[in-house]
């Protein structure tokens, strides 16, 4: 796993050990940031289900200002400290060890708006799928402006729509699909 463009390009990444955490692979993100690359300079990132912040960290390598993980697992949040710590990424981020919900209200509490949201809990929580667009469709976490992408198997589609959040397009590469929603 690398770090696929930007800053940071072709340094390696770690993944948390254990079959518990599931990387985004690398085509995978290179098609999601060809897909956001035109507004990713200075843009706010949350990385929602973390894992090895692969997601966050290139978002940060091509030029985002803040990226929040949030990750529950500590051994996946021990690997987002060492891939930041290897690349030398001392500032722009903020790492929440904790519960997704919990991090979502008090950032929501905090005022913080984002551009991106990308999500990705493990395929088979579909409740985690729910709960976490349920809450970004009705949070001030989102403008009319922002994308939330929410990573998924192909066989345990998402809904179209979540409250106020419509996907406008869905992105399917090998067993991966990516949702893209904003506010309708």
């Amino acid at each position: 796993m690398r770090v696929i463009a930007g800053h940071y390009r072709s340094r390696k990444l770690a993944a948390p050990a254990g079959s518990a955490t599931r990387p985004t692979s690398d085509r995978l993100r290179e098609t999601l940031f060809n897909v956001v690359s035109p507004h990713i300079i200075d843009s706010v990132w949350l990385d929602l289900f973390a894992g090895s912040g692969a997601v966050g960290i290139e978002a940060i390598s091509r030029g985002a200002r803040m990226v929040y993980f949030v990750e529950s697992s500590s051994r996946a949040a021990k690997a987002i400290r060492l891939n930041l710590r290897s690349l030398g990424i001392s500032e722009g981020f903020e790492l929440q060890e904790q519960e997704v919900l919990k991090t979502l209200r008090a950032l929501d509490s905090a005022a913080i708006a984002c551009d991106f949201c990308f999500l990705d809990p493990p395929y088979a929580e579909k409740s985690a799928y729910e709960q976490a667009l349920g809450f970004l469709s009705q949070s001030r976490l989102l403008s009319a402006k922002s994308t939330v992408i929410a990573e998924h198997d192909q066989h345990s589609d998402l809904l179209d729509r979540y409250g106020a959040l419509e996907r406008f397009r869905r992105l399917r590469q090998g067993d991966a699909v990516l949702s893209f929603y904003r506010l309708a």
